[in-house]
């Protein structure tokens, strides 16, 4: 029987503060199954990279997870798109620190991770399963770009994982399109933490429109500054409206008015600053207050493979309008818990934000169907009761071939 899973997530911490820099939905997706798992009587081992001087080597949280972290020469903070190089260092820590036989199955996040599962899969044959959580060629069909290197590897892992678990029909399909004779794949979403429940009641506050997440053009956030620069000039000027942008690091943020110190997103709300406020990272009771207040909260990604966000966005009760692409269009019911709009589309999005802000009884009946739905799909416990099932079922095929040599 399964009891003990190591988890990989090398350039995901699970315990650093949601929103800051490589600190979104991997390391809360990491961090919320481990737990789960633990109250499934499951020990969990999560190894990252040793990103800080202020954080210990070993760090226990919850009662059976661990944190474990390797600096792999490098014990500073390390940009994702650099950590491929670090990867040989990574693996040959890991190996020095732990002891692969001590762990039932190897379960690795994002493909740099999947790299060093493959390793270890090598060397000690330890039932290896893989979530993606994003997939190049998901950013390529998104953006044009191509990082070759990252498809290879992407490939590699596709085809030699023991299986791999998909958080949407859509990723599965996507995966099947572009690879041929892919691993084994089993769909089993994401959950949302206890925070994010529809049972507080919504304050009275001025009405406002949120977006949660990191300040980057694929995450969409110039498509909804012009979409709101247009929402506005077509509204009457004693409108009260806000946008809040909650995402980015402490430091990009002044602290003095909200604003941020970036010149390129400052241009973009010229005119119109005094109606969007940057309030920087946000913990998980922060934001479900913010998604729970919001007239609907807008996750328009170029790109998702799941879309955490608006998972946890609708189970406060709050309506998502979302771009129709990836995950998004898996979790988002159109026309019943919110609504969809094509990517990079300003015109679009201002003109179905003005559609919620102008009809509240249906944007309240989207908002009573996205907790409802949320109850139902985004229950960690039974994403644990799925994933322990996925892990015996991997361990158990391998023993059966590990007998038959």
């Amino acid at each position: 029987m399964v009891r003990k899973v190591l988890f990989i997530s090398d350039h995901g911490d699970p315990l650093a503060p949601l929103g800051s820099e490589q600190a979104g939905g991997q390391n809360n997706y990491v961090r919320q199954l481990a737990l789960a798992l633990e109250s499934e009587g499951y020990a969990v081992d999560v190894v990252t990279h040793w990103n800080s001087l202020d954080t210990p080597q070993v760090e226990r949280f919850g009662t059976a997870c661990r944190v474990i972290r390797i600096a792999a020469g490098k014990h500073y903070f390390v940009q994702k798109n650099e950590m491929y190089r670090l990867i040989p260092a990574f693996f040959d820590e890991m190996s020095k620190t732990l002891n692969f036989k001590d762990y039932d199955v190897v379960h690795t996040h994002y493909w740099l991770s999947g790299l060093v599962g493959s390793f270890i899969k090598q060397k000690w044959g330890i039932p290896w399963i893989h979530t993606n959580h994003s997939l190049g060629m998901a950013k390529r069909k998104a953006t044009g770009n191509t990082e070759a290197l990252r498809l290879l590897t992407e490939k590699m892992i596709l085809t030699s994982a023991d299986l791999i678990v998909v958080t949407t029909q859509s990723e599965k399909q996507l995966i099947r399109e572009f690879i041929d004779n892919p691993a084994p794949m089993k769909v089993i979403p994401i959950g949302v933490d206890k925070a994010f429940q529809a049972n507080k009641p919504k304050l009275v506050v001025s009405p406002y429109f949120a977006f949660a997440g990191r300040l980057q053009t694929t995450k969409g956030i110039y498509t909804l500054l012009k979409a709101f620069e247009l929402f506005i000039k077509d509204r009457p000027s004693t409108d009260r409206t806000k946008l809040i942008i909650a995402g980015g690091s402490e430091s990009c943020i002044s602290p003095t008015n909200h604003l941020p110190k970036s010149p390129k997103l400052r241009m973009a709300i010229e005119g119109f600053n005094h109606k969007v406020e940057f309030l920087g990272p946000q913990n998980q009771q922060q934001l479900a207050r913010l998604f729970t207040n919001s007239i609907a909260t807008i996750v328009p990604s170029y790109y998702e493979s799941f879309g955490m966000v608006a998972a946890e966005a609708q189970a406060c009760g709050s309506p998502v309008i979302a771009s129709k692409v990836g995950g998004l269009q898996n979790i988002i019911m159109h026309g019943m818990t919110g609504l969809h709009v094509e990517h990079n589309n300003p015109f679009q999005l201002s003109q179905v934000m003005s559609t919620l802000l102008d009809k509240p009884h249906f944007t309240k009946k989207l908002g009573q169907r996205a907790a409802a739905y949320a109850r139902e799909e985004f229950d960690w416990r039974v994403i644990a009761y799925k994933m322990a099932r996925a892990y015996k079922g991997v361990a158990n095929e391998t023993k059966i071939v590990l007998a038959g040599d």
